[in-house]
């Protein structure tokens, strides 16, 4: 990692953390525990905001455990205590909301992730506000508001919001039973099966806590942001410390209030603003113009160069004022890489590419043509059961992709082994000090212990005593989680994370034969043993580098390969190692966050969001089925994830004839093999011409997002990468005070105010409640019968 420099005032001869932190103000900036920072996209350098003085300016940070010493408090004060009435309050209410909202986006045109940092602002304006009206004195007081709202109550809220918020892959694969194969049997095993599966990935990453938390290495880079906002709230010792944090909020209030009336427009009153195509309105009878410059409608086209003004979409993968700028430019290599390869590909009729829409995730049928497009009948080659009659497929014929789909599936298969090569060839240092665990004298050492392999067993105080010395004396551990052992904090046992899987892994056996999912017994073991090697591996990764692997790809290859001819086993077995070691990964950055506490304000969100995203999804499901299952859908609901899922299931169950060697689409998965080698011509150049732009491109991050816009309203891109540019460039460098103070906390507010006026209009207006309200047809909210949402040509190939 390159050396990176916190951006403290000038402190004279005295550059201790303790004195900088007092010197600095909110006029040069903030102070230097909460420095804001980014992640670049090596992704491994993290570089700071604000003006780059000389050396002796500040602190010179070279590595994680430079940044967790220097960069981050190393302060706690053990008397402070999380346990109070608003932190179950609040922390019940956001996760609820967070999983609500959550769901509803997953139904949404284009996926869009709720904001955890506006729940983190948001926590912390309720809970000073009950802080500040409910009574202190008397048995309310002392129940209720026993003291000022700290630092440990905000986090303990905000891990459980995060736990809350975070939709589970099963309502998916619920959904797809539902909608494709005719129901599903039993509503109760389909809310423990949702819960299960977010359970496991948690119970697994608690278990390798050791190797995924305690490691110094084990930064995990995106709580930088997250805990450099707690700090601020909570951590400095200025005298005006207070005026700095309700300047803040001020501003986060005035911006949240401005967007979410200003959302009103976009999202119900005037939708054209979703995108606006000078191109699509100076032609909106020619179909190139729609696939290249359209994109406000689902599925419509790539967006090139539209405006969009609604900022559900412009963030929909994340605030751009968050993302560094230079995995801002790798993504913008990878954008226009996109267009040139879609277009390309279609336009040159591969894979009779215009005999099917431009854009879709559906299976459609070789009688398709260029006027007609039939979509697969995949019950016509199944048995009742569900499984996929080989005489039935023979008869019916292979189904076929889009050409934007496969070549979606081709770069970002190769986008994920690349990711392996990159890092070895790029950070082999890190990867070696951080996997140091699995040398052969650690691992010996492991075993070598009698009862290594008994979770169920408690320590006793001898051996608890001796594990802390140890973990004192080694320099690999964290320092925060020595101070957590120094002043005797209790964790839970490693027994209760094994307690936990072993109930969660019951319950989920049970509801995968309730079901009728044809996963067989020994395929969900094969699952959970997956998903260890998932969190292990790839959660190692993630918490180095900040960079997470989408493993659904590989996760739906393996089914096909393990149960061919299930498809529903496939959804299944993808449920519980995908979306269980998504889980793990966010288990494993919230203890990292904050160690103390965890396991019960975790296990209590995720159960709880669990819940909330089964009867979202039924809700929505009951209400929408008909849009859902459509190729388009509208600019409010899609089912485009659903299709994408059950497509995949039912392409992968008959991989033999669809993606293995020799087969018609056999680049899918020889792309990972390809991408292994993709990263070394550009390590090779650089070792002979060395110069820095080779390492600032990551080709793994370019193929991903070479495959960005198969899916999906594309209109938002242009604006992403204007507000982007404009404030990691232009603010950081040129106004790096204001960069520094506001740039985090409007972001959060556009988020916040945005997504919940996103929440309310879904049960007002779109649907969510039962009855749509739609606003009446005028020229900024057009028949999209006739045009597009931005008079764009439709497609005059119809789907049937």
């Amino acid at each position: 990692m390159d050396s990176i420099e916190v951006k403290p005032k000038r402190a004279d001869s005295d550059t201790s953390s303790e004195k900088l932190k007092h010197e600095a103000s909110d006029k040069d900036g903030v102070e230097v525990s909460n420095v804001p920072y980014v992640l670049k996209g090596d992704p491994t350098d993290v570089e700071f905001a604000g003006n780059v003085p000389s050396p002796e300016d500040g602190v010179v940070v070279h590595n994680a455990a430079d940044i967790v010493t220097q960069v981050l408090s190393l302060e706690d004060d053990p008397s402070l205590n999380p346990w109070t009435f608003r932190m179950w309050f609040l922390g019940l209410g956001l996760a609820i909301f967070g999983s609500v909202l959550q769901e509803i986006f997953y139904f949404k045109p284009q996926v869009i992730y709720v904001s955890l940092v506006f729940l983190t602002v948001i926590a912390y304006a309720f809970g000073e506000f009950m802080a500040a009206v409910i009574p202190r004195r008397g048995w309310m007081g002392r129940w209720l508001n026993p003291h000022p709202f700290n630092l440990k109550e905000h986090a303990a809220i905000t891990l459980m919001a995060s736990a809350g918020t975070q939709s589970a892959l099963a309502t998916e694969a619920l959904a797809a039973q539902q909608l494709f194969y005719g129901g599903y049997p039993s509503k109760a095993a389909g809310i423990f099966l949702v819960l299960s599966s977010q359970l496991i990935g948690y119970t697994v990453a608690g278990l390798l806590r050791n190797v995924l938390v305690r490691p110094v290495k084990m930064l995990w880079p995106s709580n930088l942001p997250l805990t450099s906002l707690l700090e601020t709230f909570h951590g400095s010792k200025a005298p005006d410390a207070k005026t700095i944090v309700k300047k803040r909020m001020k501003i986060f209030w005035i911006i949240a209030a401005i967007i979410f009336v200003w959302e009103v427009f976009p999202e119900y009153i005037f939708p054209v603003l979703e995108g606006v195509s000078i191109f699509c309105l100076a032609r909106q009878d020619n179909m190139v113009f729609t696939n290249l410059f359209g994109g406000a409608s689902g599925n419509e086209g790539l967006g090139f160069l539209s405006i969009c003004f609604d900022w559900q979409y412009i963030a929909s993968l994340g605030s751009p004022m968050w993302l560094p700028l230079e995995t801002m430019v790798n993504s913008l290599v990878g954008y226009l890489g996109c267009i040139i390869l879609f277009m390309g590909m279609y336009y040159g009729n591969i894979f009779r590419a215009q005999d099917f829409p431009f854009l879709s995730q559906e299976l459609f049928d070789g009688t398709s043509n260029g006027t007609n497009a039939f979509i697969f009948n995949q019950t016509a080659i199944m048995t009742p059961e569900f499984i996929v009659d080989d005489q039935l497929l023979k008869a019916e014929g292979l189904p076929w992709l889009t050409t934007t789909y496969l070549a979606y599936l081709i770069t970002t298969n190769l986008g994920l082994t690349a990711c392996f090569t990159h890092m070895m060839l790029w950070n082999y240092d890190d990867l070696k000090a951080a996997w140091s665990w699995a040398s052969p004298s650690s691992i010996k050492e492991l075993i070598s212990d009698p009862h290594w392999y008994k979770f169920w067993r408690t320590s006793t105080p001898e051996e608890d005593q001796a594990w802390a010395a140890k973990m004192m004396d080694d320099d690999r551990c964290d320092p925060h989680y020595k101070i957590m052992m120094k002043n005797e904090y209790k964790e839970a046992p490693m027994w209760w994370w094994g307690a936990l899987l072993a109930i969660s892994w019951a319950v989920g056996l049970v509801c995968l034969y309730v079901m009728k999912a044809t996963l067989p017994w020994w395929g969900f073991i094969l699952s959970t043993l997956f998903t260890f090697v998932f969190v292990l591996f790839f959660g190692a990764q993630q918490g180095i580098t900040g960079f997470g692997f989408n493993i659904q790809p590989i996760c739906q290859m393996l089914a096909g390969y393990l149960f061919p001819g299930r498809p529903l086993a496939n959804l299944y077995f993808t449920c519980y190692t995908y979306n269980a070691a998504a889980m793990g990964g966010v288990l494993a950055r919230d203890l990292k966050l904050a160690p103390m506490c965890t396991f019960a304000v975790q296990v209590v969100g995720c159960l709880v969001g669990g819940m909330m995203n089964w009867v979202m999804m039924v809700d929505i499901v009951q209400n929408q089925a008909t849009i859902l299952k459509s190729v388009q859908g509208t600019n409010i609901w899609s089912g485009q994830n659903i299709q994408q899922f059950n497509t995949l299931a039912i392409a992968w169950s008959i991989a033999k004839d669809m993606f293995s060697v020799g087969a018609k689409y056999q680049w899918v998965t020889l792309a990972y093999l390809l991408g292994f080698f993709v990263p070394i011509p550009q390590y090779l150049a650089n070792k002979i011409y060395p110069h820095r732009v080779w390492s600032y491109f990551n080709i793994s991050i370019i193929a991903w997002y070479m495959g960005w816009l198969f899916v999906g309203i594309n209109a938002s891109i242009t604006s992403y990468f204007a507000v982007g540019f404009f404030a990691q460039f232009y603010l950081r460098k040129y106004r790096p005070r204001w960069f520094n103070k506001y740039n985090y906390i409007v972001s959060a507010a556009l988020d916040g105010g945005t997504q919940t006026l996103v929440f309310i209009l879904t049960f007002a207006v779109f649907g969510g409640s039962g009855k749509d309200r739609p606003f009446p047809n005028w020229a900024g909210n057009p028949d999209t019968s006739v045009h597009n949402l931005d008079y764009c040509a439709v497609s005059p190939i119809v789907v049937q």
